[in-house]
Formats: C-alpha cells, structure tokens, sequence
C-alpha cells in the first residue's frame, strides 16, 4: 500500500477511480524511473478518443515519488517528447497531470490489471539542460512497491494495447525486459534428458521431411511432426517485429534459423512467444532437437523448398540444446563452415560477397539511426561505424553494423577489443571504396564478453594469423589511434558536383531555407540525413574549445544586412542562431565581449603571418603508465593466446597560434560535444562506451578529444535568405579512420570540394585561412549539409561538400 507521505496517495486520492475524471496536477517532483515503447493496436484508439493516433507507438512511463511506484501511460501528443530524447530515463519531472481511466479499459492481457486505476499523463514540465532536470540516484527503485497494490506484481505488460512484451525505444530488432531472458529447461527437456545422455539417434532428417513434404504424406502436410529431428544451426537471423495497427497480436515476433544435418539443410521459422523463450539461447553452432513441429512451403520459395515452423500451441513445439557427445556419432551434424577474409583479400572481393572477419577495433562511431527504405520508409533502424585492423594491409576493415538483435554486444563494442564479424556483405561503393554491412545472418562477438572461447572458429587458420599478429602488437600503438564517438561519413563523397548529382539520383532535391528547418524540426532523436541547398557564404569563424568565444573571423560585407532584418535563422543546436549584424568585411580574430562594448562594423586587421608547425594527426599519443601488452592480451586471451611485452614511447607536440584581436566579433552558436571523437580512455571505457550509445550524452572535459577547433561557416539560402549555422571539419579528415588522400590546391574551392585539405601539402593554418575566405564573396554554392538530432533541442550540422555553382 501507498506509505503515509507518497504523493501518488495525496494527488490521485482526489480523482474517483470509477469514472474518467479531469486531470489532475501534481505539483511535486516525480522521478522518470523507466520509459517503455510498444505498438498500438485495434483496440488502443478507444483509450485515447480525443487525440489524434498519427504515429504506431505509445510509450508507458513509470515513475515514482520515492516511495511508491506508478505505471502510468503517456498521451499521444506528448510522444515528441520521447521521440527527441526531451523526456527520458532518469528525470525529475515537474507539474505531471494525470488523468484517470476505468479499470474496466484496461485490455485483457495477462497481467495488465491489477485491480488498481489507471492513468494517462496528459502534460508535464520537463526540465531544460542544468535546471535541476537530473533525478535522484542511489535509490533502489525496484524495491519500491506499486502504488495501490499491496501485493507483489507481475511483469509490466503494455497498458494501452494487447501486447506481451515491449518494443526497444530506438528500434525493432533487439529485444527488450526481463522476458526474454534465458528461460530455464522445461520439464519435457529434463523428462528428456534422463532418457539417455549419450548415443541419440534422430527419428527424422531433413530429407526425409522434404520427402514425405513433397510426396503428400499426410502426417507431413496436415498435423505435426511427431519425430525428432537433431540438427545444427548454421546461421541466425535478427528477430523481425511485424505488429501492425490493424492487428492484435500479443507477441508478433519472428526468427529464421539455418539448420543443417548429413542429409540437407532447411530452414526453421521461430513464431511469436518461441522467441521469447528460446532467441536468447540458441546461437550458431548448437545443436539442438525438434519435435512436434509442422513442415510448410517456403514463403517467397521456389517450389519443393520447405521450411520448418516452430509455435508455442497449435501444436507446442518442444526444443532441446544438445551436448555434442550426446548425440550417437554417426548423426552429428556438420560443423559450421567459415569464410573468414582478411583486409587485403577483401579489396579484390566482388559486391554482395558474404564474409566473415576477425580484427581490432580501432574505431568505434557513435549509435545513430535512418529511415528504412522498405516499405514506406517510416521505420528508424539503427547503426553505427566501425573500423578494424587486422595487420594484413594498410587498408582497415570499415564495417557499417546495423541491429543483430544483440544489445549487449552492441553497447559494449569498443576499441581494442578483437571483433569477430560473420556473414556480413560487402557493399563496393565505388573502385576504390567498399565497406561490409549486415546481411540476412549476421552476428557479432567481441572480447571480453566471452564469446570467443564458446566459438568454434577459434581453431581456424586465419584466426590464427590474425592472432600472431596480434602477439606483434603494443597496447601504445593500438590505443594512440583508438577513437569512439564523434561526427563520421563513410563512404567519402565524390569531389565533383557532376558526379555527385549523378549519385544523388532519385533522392530530395536542392530544399528552400524554410523547408530545411521544417525537416529539422521533424528529426527524431539521433536520426541522420543529407539535405542539400544552395547558398552563398557569409561568415567563417574559427574557433577552440574551451576558449569561450575566442575566434577568428571573416565577414563578407556584401552580405551584411540590419539586425531588424526579417530573414529567418535556423538553429543548429542548442541555441537559435541570430540575425546578421552589420558589418564590412573583415577578418579579425575576437575576444568575449564586455558588458559595456557595443555592435559596430568591423576593421580588417592584419594576422600574423607565421606559419605554425604542420598540424598533427587527430589523436595525440596519451603519456605511457606502462608498457607491456595488457590491453591486448587480456582481448586474446579468449583464443588462448599469449602476447609478448613490448615497449614503445612516442608524443606529438601541440601548435601554437598567436592572432590579433578585435572586437565585436559575430555571435557563433555553440558546438555540440558529441560532433567531436574522443581519444579512447581503456582506463574508463565502460564510462566512454556509455556516452556513444543511444540515450548517451557526453559530459564536457570528461575524456579528451581528438580534435578541439572547428570551423563555421554561416550560409544563406539563395532561395528564401535563410539563415544556416554549419561546422566545418576540414584538417578533421587527415587522420580520420579512413583518410582521404587526394591532392589539391588547398583553395577554399577545392578545400569545400573535397571537404578536407590537400593530402599532400602542408594544410593551411587557420590564420592563413581566414585570410584567404575572400575567395567566397558572392560565390554561389551547392551545399551539403549532414545532419543529425542529437536530443532536445541540440542538431548536428555539419557541411560535408559544397560545390561552385556556375553561373
């Protein structure tokens, strides 16, 4: 029962429990203790008869007052909250309202009522970025009882539609609670086991089914195989979520496993709560019996291929893991069969190539997400970049991983780590670039979770070489090159507007000023795009990090116009850009601004014309504590091999500018952290890990950074006058995971062309620069924006390429 002070108690005892009442405030602190999403469903309308359904997701909340809990549903017009990372997790929320709903609403789903009220929050005050909008920690929520239950309760189920399980908040393709974890034998399995441990024979094969299929054998086509058939699985296929609207279905899950015994392979369809129960524990490799399953065509097959489908009634299937040395000699199944390809052996690969990989990370990009381009286009599927060395060229192993429905692999990837990768396809974007991607079947396993060990191809050949490689390694060279998170593109653009709108086919064209902050208002959180526009170039401003609002600066006067000018500005994060002020063209470097200092036009100055030292890579060499191989041969140790000590120093010294100053520099909003990739801390690498995955924020100085200046250039739309703040990241490409080496002029139009400076000259010093951004004046230009929401009211964007646009 609700304690004596809980606030639940005291703000919804008001609102009678037997009819739909009017909201209710609370004006105390409620903390955000989980967020969940599910699909709605026939039935879910009825419960929300005056919003407007425009979206498939609804979200429960639960929160608490510290001493109880409470489940509660979100109303539909609040789900942009959720969508943009506004409200999430771990929160302190204020002036929650909170309407009532009949108990007899709730749908009939095992566990869903509890005799107790229902509730809608139907607004809220979320807290902005440092107003105390953090929740309070160290508090054992799970223990906290329910609020209007004096009893224990059964596992949250969806409040709003016939669903068991929840969906993930950021995609449809991992799992997600406490149900899906391993489940324990069943008692038929233990029945089983104590038949005979030793010498099983299957009663069916895969043939033999395929036969009897396609002969009409009546115990095939019409009812359930009673036999069991003993085979291995081969591959594994992510879970497929197909809930629809306009269906009820508690638990529409699907998986595909690849099977295989001495007589054929066939293919097993895992249905609905199966995959509950048994995705979690089965995994290539295993081996497993099958009983009381029902054979069918294959869907979208050719005829006379059939495939098994495995349910949890109509009949119940019974599934049993298999100890190899279980199973009578003669019936085991084949082992899984590799195709491990290593670095240079992937460069002369044709496209679409299924392949394995083994290698060290040395790049792990932050969690993001886009558009789908099945179907409609309207689902989110997430991913993220990764790179892998693997000593057998100078050519790194880029690999664009989208969902495995494994999240716990997924959210502790990080550098040093050994990577495998298994059927994944290569993906040749041009002759020169090419990246793997996922396929239908592919799975990861990283060090230091324990999947290496469990794994058969750790015996295999080019494993081996990999490994004696490995041994060749310092834990110094890996981690000086070792970068997480930050702004990355890949594959590189092409340098050429033809080419590029050649590539461009079938995609958006060039969009109004107005019309891209309208597709920026409608991203949702972490989502990325590329939209182009034409403009010209009003202002460059360098600045560092951590320098508040010291810049240098150039302004083209030709552009300037009245601060009481109507054209808009679009914000690029969490500040709104502001008007243009009037000014001459100048190039200057500025100092904050005093109180008492006013806008006035600016005077060219002149900057110093030393030349500093040829900038260095993106990643400094982190001081040695020690220097054996720690790092990499706790990684190893999965394959059961040792690495030899090594030692090895190595630093790099910081350039140093000198400018001059003036006053009144242009207002620059501030750049996002998350744009800039940090230098990998293996010291803290749970703590770094965590702020590139989804829901992820990074803490200002907390890591170091692999880069701390930036460039940014306000442009304005030739079409509307729109104003756009973009960074960008020209000298960011010179030691990124995957340098472009392309030799150019280093103008500002070959510079915006190739998005990064000449590979093989000395890059220009920001000084230098700025002098040079006269070259912009009234240049018009095809701009390419990359863009992505980075949470509430924070948008990355970053110009990848601009083009000269001739007249």
């Amino acid at each position: 029962m609700a304690a004596a002070g809980c606030v639940f108690h005291r703000t919804l005892g008001r609102s009678d429990g037997n009819k739909v009442s009017s909201a209710v405030v609370c004006r105390e602190s409620l903390h955000v203790v989980a967020l969940q999403r599910y699909s709605r469903d026939q039935g879910s309308p009825v419960y929300f008869p005056q919003a407007v359904l425009s979206g498939d997701d609804l979200y429960d909340v639960t929160l608490s007052d510290g001493d109880c809990r409470l489940q509660v549903t979100l109303d539909p017009g609040l789900n942009r909250l959720v969508e943009r990372n506004v409200l999430r997790s771990g929160q302190m929320l204020r002036n929650a309202a909170f309407s009532s709903t009949m108990t007899a609403q709730l749908p009939a789903c095992t566990g869903a009522c509890r005799g107790t009220d229902s509730y809608r929050m139907v607004s809220v005050d979320v807290p902005g970025p440092g107003e105390d909008g953090d929740g309070r920690t160290g508090v054992d929520w799970d223990s906290l009882p329910w609020f209007g239950s004096s009893v224990a309760a059964a596992p949250l189920v969806p409040l709003r539609a016939n669903r068991s399980v929840f969906l993930p908040l950021w995609n449809n393709v991992d799992y997600s609670g406490q149900v899906w974890m391993e489940a324990p034998p069943t008692e038929e399995e233990e029945d089983e086991e104590e038949d005979g441990e030793e010498g099983r024979r299957p009663t069916v094969t895969v043939s033999r089914l395929r036969d009897s299929f396609l002969s009409g054998r009546r115990g095939v086509t019409r009812g359930a195989v009673q036999h069991q058939l003993i085979v291995r699985i081969i591959n594994k296929s992510p879970l497929t979520y197909y809930g629809r609207t306009d269906r009820n279905c508690e638990c529409p899950y699907k998986a595909v496993l690849e099977l295989c015994d001495q007589t054929g392979s066939v293919c097993a369809v895992l249905w609905n709560s199966v995959c509950v129960s048994w995705y979690r524990r089965l995994k290539p490799g295993d081996i497993v019996g099958l009983r009381r399953f029902r054979v069918k065509q294959r869907y979208q097959a050719e005829p006379g291929v059939i495939e098994i489908s495995v349910n949890s009634r109509n009949p119940a299937a019974q599934i049993s893991v298999l100890p190899e040395s279980s199973v009578s000699p003669e019936y085991v199944p084949p082992a899984v069969i590799y195709s491990f390809y290593n670095s240079q052996q992937i460069l002369d690969q044709p496209h679409d190539t299924v392949c394995d990989v083994i290698g060290v990370l040395t790049f792990v990009g932050r969690s993001e997400r886009i558009r789908s381009k099945d179907g409609k286009g309207a689902e989110l599927v997430e991913y993220r970049w990764l790179q892998l060395e693997d000593g057998a060229s100078d050519q790194p192993i880029m690999v664009k991983l989208f969902s495995t429905s494994q999240p716990e692999t997924h959210l502790k990837l990080h550098p040093a780590s050994i990577l495998v990768g298994t059927r994944l396809k290569l993906v040749r974007a041009s002759e020169q670039t090419s990246y793997l991607t996922n396929s239908a079947y592919t799975q990861v396993y990283c060090s230091g979770q324990g999947h290496h060990s469990q794994m058969s191809y750790r015996r295999l050949r080019p494993v081996r070489y990999f490994l004696d490689w490995l041994r060749t390694q310092e834990d110094a060279a890996v981690l000086s090159r070792a970068l997480i998170g930050g702004f990355f593109t890949y594959p590189p653009l092409p340098v050429s507007m033809e080419t590029y709108m050649k590539a461009r086919r079938g995609e958006p064209g060039f969009l109004r000023g107005a019309e891209l902050q309208m597709a920026l208002d409608r991203l949702c959180y972490r989502e990325r795009c590329t939209f182009c526009i034409q403009a010209t170039v009003t202002t460059v401003t360098y600045s560092r990090l951590g320098e508040d609002e010291c810049c240098l600066f150039w302004m083209d006067r030709s552009s300037s116009f009245s601060p009481s000018s109507s054209s808009p500005s679009t914000p690029r994060s969490s500040r709104t850009s502001p008007s243009f002020s009037p000014a001459s063209s100048a190039v200057s470097r500025s100092t904050p601004r005093t109180p008492n200092q006013t806008a006035g036009s600016f005077k060219r100055k002149l900057l110093s014309t030393e030349t500093p030292k040829k900038r260095g890579p993106w990643v400094t060499l982190q001081p040695e504590h020690n220097t054996d191989t720690v790092v990499l041969f706790e990684a190893s140790m999965e394959f059961l091999q040792n690495v030899n000590p090594d030692d090895k120093d190595d630093d790099e010294d910081d350039d140093a500018l000198s400018f001059v100053t003036a006053p009144s520099p242009p207002i620059v909003p501030p750049v996002t952290m998350e744009t800039f990739p940090m230098c990998y801390d293996h010291a803290h690498w749970e703590e770094q890990t965590a702020t590139v995955v989804m829901g992820g924020k990074t803490t200002p100085g907390r890591f170091d950074l692999a880069i701390d200046d930036y460039y940014t250039l306000k442009l304005r739309a030739l079409s509307d006058g729109v104003l756009v703040d973009a960074v960008f990241l020209p000298h960011a490409w010179s030691s990124s995971p995957c340098p472009l080496l392309m030799p150019h002029s280093n103008t500002w139009t070959s510079i915006l062309s190739h998005g990064a400076f000449s590979s093989h000259t000395p890059p220009p010093s920001p000084a230098d620069l700025i002098a040079m951004a006269t070259q912009l004046t009234n240049q018009r230009l095809v701009c390419v924006l990359e863009v992505c929401h980075l949470g509430g009211a924070s948008t990355e964007l970053v110009l990848s390429r601009a083009f000269h646009l001739a007249e």
